[in-house]
């Protein structure tokens, strides 16, 4: 019998193969297929939640399918988008209704934001407006628009972008970059190093929330040929469904890999303890990996945060190696409690106390609306 870390080792080393084992199993199959086959046709938010098949593919994708009944919750949340700090997503302590709103952001796109690309909507929005500013000729702005439009899902790369003289005119000038446009040497850099490199290239605070978008619009460094179609309600929610189903599959021999598989995939943008706290799922494996018993997690909020602080630097979470040697102390201490023969046990699995639910502040929030 492999044991707990073995197995998780084994699925994070071999991921790319373990992701094309799950979506070459036909149900997979067959649910990906129609979702990308009708997600691109869904124009409002009521349309969405009635589609029972796309919005529970979608649901899944973001680990929330325990909440797909719950439409009108979601509605609310979809709604109100992420924008305001306020909003309804934003005050909720589990991260994964904001991360759902991101992608299905109706709030900010409308009608388009099953289909919204910034590299392709978002540079034409901002190009009108610097046309405007530049007193540039309308007869002149549709020509290159609708030249832009055709073309840039074209684009793979970010020398083929720059070596495009129009398209590459078209996103500095709609990205305010004229004084960058001379130093295409620059502009390759500067999407060599994505988003994580944007704040070294600035010349000064002024300059960074301009490179920050434009890297963000061609991000061919995360999203690679694909970055000028890419969709977060397309590609961004299939990706997800697919490692979601793989932690599934890993849960029903061994709910210790699973947990350990959910905490690596959330690990970075993990920011403080409150976080985890409201996420059972992540609580649990910070408990386990600090021996401590389920009981913990009925103690104060505050003094539950101040112990993790006193054990552990959060910002390890973002470093792969501290993550790892992390992630390896949970798995011999899960499976010092949990023998991989016993967790393995179907019969077992049936009763094990689920973990990934819905968390307190929404069955809450649930009870309030229905008040």
């Amino acid at each position: 019998m492999i044991g707990t870390l073995a197995t998780y080792q084994n699925i994070v080393r071999n991921l790319d193969r373990s992701l094309e084992r799950i979506e070459a199993q036909p149900v997979v199959r067959r649910e990906t297929d129609h979702y990308l086959a009708n997600i691109s046709k869904v124009t409002t938010i009521e349309q969405f939640v009635d589609d029972y098949r796309l919005f529970n593919y979608a649901m899944k994708a973001f680990g929330l399918q325990d909440m797909a009944y719950a439409k009108a919750f979601m509605v609310k949340v979809l709604e109100e988008g992420v924008e305001d700090p306020d909003s309804f997503a934003n005050k909720l302590t589990d991260k994964r209704y904001a991360e759902f709103a991101k992608a299905f952001d109706f709030a900010r796109h409308g009608a388009g934001a099953t289909t919204y690309n910034p590299a392709q909507t978002g540079a034409i929005d901002l190009y009108a407006l610097a046309a405007k500013r530049d007193l540039i000729p309308a007869e002149t702005q549709k020509a290159e628009t609708t030249y832009y439009l055709q073309t840039i899902p074209t684009v793979t790369s970010a020398e083929g972008l720059i070596a495009n003289e129009r398209l590459y005119d078209y996103a500095i000038r709609a990205y305010g970059l004229e004084d960058r446009a001379g130093d295409p040497e620059f502009i390759r850099r500067l999407l060599a190093g994505g988003v994580e490199g944007v704040e070294a290239l600035a010349k000064d605070e002024e300059e960074e929330p301009k490179l920050l978008a434009f890297v963000q619009a061609y991000n061919f460094a995360e999203y690679g040929e694909s970055a000028t179609t890419f969709t977060k309600a397309g590609d961004l929610a299939v990706g997800s469904y697919l490692r979601q189903t793989l932690e599934e599959d890993a849960g029903t021999q061994n709910e210790g890999v699973r947990l350990a598989l959910y905490f690596e995939r959330k690990a970075g943008g993990i920011s403080n303890w409150f976080e985890v706290l409201g996420d059972r799922a992540l609580g649990q494996v910070v408990r386990g990996a600090l021996g401590l018993p389920d009981a913990f997690a009925q103690s104060d909020i505050d003094k539950q945060v101040k112990f993790f602080e006193s054990r552990l630097d959060i910002e390890d979470f973002k470093d792969p190696v501290a993550l790892g040697k992390f992630l390896s102390r949970f798995a011999a201490m899960w499976e010092m409690n949990n023998p991989s023969s016993a967790a393995s046990n179907p019969a077992l699995v049936l009763f094990q106390q689920p973990e990934f639910g819905i968390s307190q502040d929404v069955l809450l929030t649930i009870a309030r609306m229905k008040s």
